[in-house]
């Protein structure tokens, strides 16, 4: 069997308390943001994090898709023309201040584990029937990324295009790692789980009913900014019919782990682990996802 563990954002204990649960025979995927710790990690360790995941990669018990923090960072530590690839803020730096204790920023620690996510994670993989992706499944952008990098790994030279921001291609490979977002109406503003005030929204793109803006909202730190209304048909493009079934994280789903979706499913509950056993099948099952 396939057990597939969402974000561990720089958690040693997490992984480890997973790994447990799993028992040591079934294979393992990781859905990317291993690095850089979230809010809730009481004793965070990008170093012990990327380590263990490195050794079931190499021991061949596990594979891993790239998640927008090792993109981020990739960038992060590279220089291009005109500085770094990605913007050495304050902002980004607090997002990514417990990879930069671990390794320093632009030193060769950092560089070997960036060069190490852009050799194994790559944006999407299918195993068995399950489709893996870190935010965003799209038949279109996959296509758009395959044309260039059919097996989903991206390469050196891809990384200024993608920082820029401006082409196709950067395109899709940002909002596979990152997910769409799409304008609240009117000049609503929401907050996000980063408390980052922000004129655009997250939406469970994988509906494929009608939804209100309250129904679909995902990331959203104070759900009374939310507004009401419905969602404008075209920003929910739902499944494709007859698609297989597809785990992602990324989200940050509040509350106890559960299926949002029998074809899509998203585990990234922040305040539990949990992960998910495939078996095989059209569709997850309910008590496919596990609470740890």
């Amino acid at each position: 069997m396939l057990s597939v563990i969402p974000d561990l954002h720089a958690d040693p204990q997490r992984l480890l308390d997973t790994l447990a649960r799993i028992g040591r025979y079934n294979r393992i995927a990781l859905l990317g943001d291993l690095i850089d710790a979230g809010k809730n990690v009481r004793h965070p360790s990008d170093r012990a994090v990327l380590s263990m995941a490195r050794e079931l990669v190499d021991n061949g018990r596990a594979v891993a898709i790239m998640g927008n923090h090792e993109l981020n960072a990739i960038l992060f530590h590279r220089l291009g023309p005109g500085g770094p690839l990605r913007e050495r803020s304050t902002k980004n730096l607090k997002q990514h201040w417990s990879f930069v204790a671990d390794f320093g920023i632009g030193t060769t620690a950092a560089l070997e584990w960036t060069n190490w996510f852009l050799d194994t994670l790559p944006l999407w993989r299918e195993i068995d029937g399950l489709r893996l992706v870190h935010a965003y499944w799209s038949e279109r952008l996959i296509a758009i990324v395959a044309a260039r990098r059919p097996d989903g790994y991206l390469r050196e030279e891809d990384l200024p295009e993608i920082a820029e921001g401006r082409s196709e291609f950067a395109t899709a490979v940002k909002l596979l790692v990152s997910g769409p977002e799409f304008p609240l109406p009117g000049n609503g503003r929401i907050t996000d789980n980063s408390g980052h005030r922000r004129s655009e929204i997250r939406l469970a793109w994988w509906k494929s009913a009608p939804a209100t803006w309250k129904d679909a909202a995902l990331s959203v730190a104070r759900p009374e900014e939310i507004p009401d209304g419905w969602v404008p048909p075209e920003y929910l493009q739902g499944l494709e019919t007859g698609s297989l079934p597809i785990v992602f994280g990324h989200y940050k789903i509040a509350g106890e782990p559960c299926l949002l979706d029998a074809t899509a499913a998203c585990l990234d509950f922040p305040a539990r682990p949990c992960f998910l056993t495939w078996r095989g099948g059209e569709k997850i099952e309910a008590e496919d996802v596990i609470t740890v």
